[in-house]
């Protein structure tokens, strides 16, 4: 049984004192691959040093963060392009809008956001969306583009049925399912009661989003497990089915 966390940011300074204590009990918790998004300019040589250090176990994504754009947006992608020239990655991420701290910028995100996802098709890469307040306005993104040439994962999705739904219509997604799933007064259950497994990858976003019991301190990579195990609650199958689906899609997504 192998687990696949699509979906953490293990370069943040929340691990800075203890790395190898959380790459081991991630491996002993039979997670194989740890995906990471970047975040911003800065985060860059962060993130690649992790995966020089562990190039068995970390895959890199490329990528500025909405919550990270700023009025000198041109220039932060002019870094983030050559970055992509620099080594291979294996997605564009992590993109998006995010309204729930800043709106002031809004038409910044949305050209930054348009940008990066017209680099996924020229690299035939997919993209990690990050979704924050901002359905209709990363959807209204997605439909300047053809749906056939778009791929990639909504990460921490809790939307609703509808905007599944909606997501089916505009490219080859899955959602990504962390530890809002495991919260006592989550809609999410509900809403994957309706969602075919096959469209489902697992992820943490750690350091953040830390599924219950854990829930109030840092999440890593070893809590991949309390997910899985409240999506087999809910898909009524066993961990190990839940493992090795949730693999296979994010293989057959990353293409790693």
């Amino acid at each position: 049984m192998e687990f696949i966390d699509t979906h953490a940011h293990l370069y943040a300074a929340e691990f800075n004192d203890d790395i190898n204590e959380v790459v081991q009990r991630a491996k002993s918790e039979q997670v194989k691959r740890i995906y990471l998004p970047n975040i911003d300019i800065d985060s860059i040589e962060l993130m690649k040093k992790l995966v020089d250090n562990h190039p068995d176990l970390f895959y890199p994504m490329m990528g500025l963060h909405p919550c990270y754009v700023t009025k000198d947006y041109k220039n932060q992608l002019e870094v983030i392009a050559s970055t992509f020239e620099q080594q291979d990655f294996v997605a564009v991420g992590e993109i998006g809008i995010d309204l729930y701290w800043d709106k002031t910028l809004l038409t910044e995100q949305q050209a930054v956001f348009e940008q990066q996802v017209q680099w996924s098709i020229d690299k035939k890469l997919p993209f990690v969306i990050h979704a924050r307040d901002s359905f209709q306005e990363i959807f209204d993104v997605l439909r300047n583009f053809n749906p056939a040439e778009l791929k990639g994962v909504f990460h921490c999705f809790t939307g609703t049925i509808k905007d599944y739904e909606t997501i089916k219509t505009l490219g080859d997604f899955k959602i990504g399912i962390g530890g809002v799933v495991t919260y006592k007064k989550s809609t999410l259950p509900a809403v994957l009661e309706e969602v075919p497994l096959r469209d489902v990858v697992l992820e943490t976003d750690a350091p953040y989003l830390t599924p219950t019991p854990f829930r109030g301190k840092r999440n890593e990579s070893s809590y991949l497990t309390y997910i899985a195990e409240k999506l087999a609650s809910i898909y009524q199958c066993s961990l190990t089915h839940i493992a090795k689906t949730t693999s296979a899609n994010a293989i057959t997504l990353f293409g790693n």
